[in-house]
């Protein structure tokens, strides 16, 4: 048994080896996370030919449990059976690929099994036994929430352990020498190609790890991009900010070109192709066309998907994200690379990312026009207010954090975004649901008490339905004021309390803090005018108060109750909700 436990280590390391040098092939990367269905036969194939190795390659065993080394098997002789790595190959690639690829191997790698013994009846057992094993394998980590997630060594040890045990059953039921064979090779077996399973799952695992080390280096290249990017599209999509912007991603990543379109015409360009992908002219590929006509994105991997014009074009992988604001595209976001085995999820991603980042400073910048022929001057006021301090000490913290927790530090963006989109609904309308004015209080919350942890406790408590109507940023104001001027240099025990009730046909919001209280002589001036401080202008709460008095009426006026023990802002509006006239 010593003696097969070796040569079964053998077996196993040339698996493992293959497995380590495919994983290092870009094309076979982006193959393991694949939803497409094409992918997954892909998949399927490269698995099969592992099991196809695995069964060319094991160990002949007689009746008698003699061992038969050769260096390649092509036939098995009669009444001998085999012991090989098969199981292996198809248990990962039910942990890879999911059921249907397990399946799949698992059925071309017993029929090569049966194959090699000369189609005896009594090998046929190997195929419902191996199909069994790769399906089981995919249920047992069916998890596609996260497309870039594969389940631990560990538990790949244990699924292993258990698919081998489950072929050793079958071995014992059907196999002509049945329990002779078994108490011979179960060991061994079991125990080696559940470890193999647990390395090769190991190596993916580090690949994974070298794929989030990238994806963290590229969330700060966002970061940066975001930046240098946010004072160009705030003037609109031309020509001008058009190039401004291509040039800037061309700085922080490693695409060979980048492409920025209206629905017509090419507004910059730079990179490969720049010879004949000329800003001003009509596009000259089909993707982009079919990017604005469907409004999605997507992604070619060779020349004829990108449809290029020009015979020598150089593109040969690309990306195009659509840029729509309101609903509608108004042109095209397109990364390109001159050998398509570079384009990987990762870059994909962050393509993506980047086109939504891109459209939402364009809505930005529209916003922004448009504010100023808005008649409610307190809504245009109010947004006048987004505080470009608080935006860039949000990116400082996620740049902080990236070198932490890059995970955390992704949430952190999605929590940015969603803030300044709220800014955005907040500009064009005069009321808006408590759901989102509490998804814009729970984002600026969650950057702020990311870069000041265990600081405040903020609860919030409502009696009221999630669809009640309410001024834009009626909440986010006092608990931003609460936590700016309620605590002084406190550093800790500083809670806000966020209320919520219907008292008759008002509703009531009340934000208590237990702060130091406020000042008697500025009390008085609060709601009514502007009382800079070194926080600010001063102008939020009298905005506020503006807006609720000429909405409303003075009965919804801010009403301010202050002592020792903290200060207490209660507002009452008529009560209405979403589809009340």
């Amino acid at each position: 048994m010593f003696y097969l436990t070796i040569l079964m280590i053998e077996r196993v390391g040339i698996v493992i080896i293959l497995a380590f040098l495919l994983v290092n092939i870009p094309a076979f990367r982006r193959l393991l996370f694949s939803e497409n269905w094409l992918d997954k036969v892909q998949l399927a194939i490269i698995f099969a030919i592992f099991a196809i190795i695995a069964n060319a390659t094991g160990i002949e065993i007689d009746p008698a449990n003699q061992l038969h080394n050769k260096i390649l098997l092509t036939a098995i002789s009669p009444n001998y059976s085999i012991v090989n790595a098969r199981i292996l190959a198809v248990s990962v690639a039910g942990i890879i690929g999911g059921p249907w690829v397990g399946g799949s191997v698992g059925l071309i790698a017993g029929l090569h099994r049966v194959i090699l013994g000369g189609m005896a009846p009594e090998a046929w057992f190997y195929v419902p036994s191996s199909v069994l094993i790769g399906l089981l394998s995919g249920y047992l980590y069916n998890d596609r929430r996260d497309p870039m997630t594969v389940m631990t060594p560990g538990h790949g040890f244990l699924v292993g352990l258990v698919m081998e045990t489950i072929q050793m059953v079958f071995v014992f039921l059907f196999s002509p020498t049945g329990w002779t064979l078994v108490h011979y090779i179960a060991l061994p077996m079991i125990l080696i190609n559940s470890l193999g399973t647990s390395i090769f799952l190991s190596i993916i695992a580090m690949y994974l790890r070298q794929e989030e080390e990238t994806r963290a280096t590229q969330t700060h290249s966002v970061l940066q991009l975001t930046k240098e990017t946010l004072p160009f599209l705030r003037n609109g999509l031309n020509m001008k900010s058009a190039q401004q912007v291509v040039e800037a991603i061309r700085r922080h990543t490693n695409f060979d070109a980048v492409s920025i379109t209206d629905r017509q015409n090419i507004l910059a360009h730079v990179g490969a192709g720049s010879d004949h992908h000329i800003p001003g002219k009509m596009m000259l590929t089909h993707l982009s066309e079919i990017v604005i006509r469907s409004g999605q994105v997507h992604v070619a991997r060779t020349k004829e998907q990108i449809g290029c014009t020009h015979p020598n074009c150089p593109l040969e992988a690309a990306i195009v994200v659509p840029l729509r604001v309101k609903n509608k595209v108004i042109g095209t976001l397109k990364m390109y690379y001159t050998q398509s085995w570079r384009l990987t999820p990762v870059e994909i991603q962050l393509g993506t990312g980047l086109g939504e980042i891109f459209a939402s400073q364009i809505a930005l910048g529209q916003a922004e026009m448009q504010s100023k022929l808005v008649r409610d001057a307190e809504i245009k006021s109010l947004q006048a207010q987004v505080n470009p301090h608080f935006f860039f000490n949000a990116i400082n913290t996620i740049s902080a954090m990236m070198r932490i927790d890059a995970k955390k530090a992704r949430q952190l963006l999605l929590q940015l975004s969603t803030y300044f989109r709220s800014n955005l609904i907040g500009a064009r309308s005069t009321k808006i649901t408590l759901a989102q004015e509490m998804e814009q209080v729970h984002a600026y919350l969650m950057l702020e008490q990311t870069r000041f942890p265990d600081r405040y406790l903020v609860n919030f408590h409502s009696a009221v339905s999630d669809d009640v109507l309410l001024p834009p940023f009626t909440i986010q104001v006092l608990v931003e004021n609460a936590l700016k001027h309620a605590f002084g240099k406190r550093r800790h025990g500083n809670v806000v309390n966020i209320n919520l009730t219907r008292v008759n046909d008002r509703l009531h919001i009340v934000v208590a803090d237990n702060g130091i209280g406020i000042d008697p002589r500025i009390l008085a001036k609060l709601g009514q005018e502007a009382v800079p401080s070194a926080h600010g202008t001063g102008t939020a709460l009298q905005n506020l108060n503006q807006r609720l008095v000429g909405l409303y009426d003075e009965r919804s006026q801010l009403d301010f109750a202050t002592g020792k023990n903290g200060t207490t802002v209660t507002i009452s509006i008529p009560l209405t909700t979403k589809g009340e006239s």
